[in-house]
């Protein structure tokens, strides 16, 4: 592996800043664990003009300020927040993980891969993601009810996906844009049991309100056709080299094999968010985060100690408590001040005068 002057440990290094990782690191440096979220930067929750289906946080919050305002919140826990590019990672002799950035190198006891997956973007010319191109169905149909909308694809996918969507709006083209289609004879008959137009024709220009989203497709055949929006199927591409480097097994959609606690098929790693197997949302993403954080701490965390460690080591000194790291200590402090008045000593009881 590379070499780099600039080194940095940590108990609990996550990679990737997107919803699940943040979590992660949100409760690893609660429960009192030295933890770095390093990030690279962009990511499918970055792209987001809106946010949807989080409890709490209003659809005019775009993507970015989301991410921001967790990371903002994360720090001030006493978490680190580094933007660089992890390019290699290996277990070290010692049990430990060694991993390389662009720009600096980590070291440490856990390691958590939050790096999600790309999505296959189609050929031009498409609009903004957001302002009629959306790869999420169950965050953005609701935005599509009662308007037509067009699906994009060849596959299994795209044919499903298209009739779902009929459960929201009674206006719904496949676009195969000069393609064969590649779906089974039985969903092509259960497709052509629904209402749904399949435009073979290749798309040639588009058309977009004042608003910026898109407003219709021009298409090889002469035709133009209104949408409001649509959602491209061509798949997803996993970023799973870090795992594949620390020996984690796959499944055969490329996602990480994990247990219930989140833990790859190698200990002491672990994998949230897109690449795990399940639903792309961002509230399943920080759920899983919690898990891994709370998971992670469970093997990290000192006491209480066992019987036997205590048989042989005898009594825990008072120099050995409290074991939360130092960086989170000291952030602590000032969270809690910033909080609330510092605690004052009681005062005496008074003296019996009896």
């Amino acid at each position: 592996m590379s070499e780099t002057e600039d080194v940095h440990d940590y108990e609990v290094v996550v990679v990737g800043g997107g919803p699940a990782g943040i979590q992660t690191a949100l409760y690893t440096t609660r429960l009192g664990h030295d933890t770095v979220v390093v990030d690279r930067g962009g990511g499918r929750a970055a792209m987001m003009l809106d946010t949807h289906n989080v409890i709490g946080v209003p659809e005019h919050t775009s993507g970015n300020e989301f991410l921001q305002t967790a990371q903002e919140q994360i720090e001030s826990y006493g978490a680190d927040v580094v933007r660089d590019f992890v390019v290699e990672a290996e277990q070290t002799d010692d049990g430990r993980f060694r991993l390389v950035g662009n720009d600096a190198e980590f070291r440490a006891d856990r390691v958590v891969l939050g790096v999600g997956f790309n999505d296959e973007r189609p050929d031009p010319p498409v609009p903004r993601t957001g302002k009629g191109l959306h790869y999420c169905l169950h965050c953005d149909a609701y935005m599509f009810i009662d308007r037509p909308v067009y699906v994009m694809g060849t596959g299994e996918a795209a044919a499903h996906v298209a009739m779902i969507m009929l459960n929201f709006t009674d206006d719904v083209d496949i676009l195969l844009r000069g393609d064969a289609p590649e779906w089974s004879d039985e969903t092509d008959e259960q497709l052509r049991g629904h209402p749904i137009g399949i435009v073979e024709a290749e798309i040639t220009g588009m058309q977009k309100s004042d608003d910026g989203w898109l407003k219709a497709f021009e298409f090889d055949d002469g035709t133009v056709r209104q949408y409001r929006g649509g959602f491209p199927m061509y798949g997803s591409n996993y970023n799973d080299a870090l795992a594949e480097q620390l020996g984690c097994e796959l499944n055969d959609d490329g996602t990480v094999v994990v247990s219930d606690s989140m833990e790859t098929t190698v200990e002491g790693v672990y994998a949230v968010g897109d690449i795990t197997p399940g639903h792309n949302q961002i509230p399943v993403a920080m759920g899983k985060g919690a898990q891994a954080g709370i998971d992670i701490h469970y093997g990290l965390r000192e006491f209480p100690r066992d019987l036997k460690t205590l048989r042989a080591t005898g009594p825990v000194g008072a120099d050995e408590v409290p074991s939360t790291g130092g960086r989170v200590r000291a952030a602590a402090a000032e969270f809690e001040e910033a909080r609330a008045p510092p605690i004052e000593p009681a005062d005496p009881e008074p003296a019996d005068d009896d």
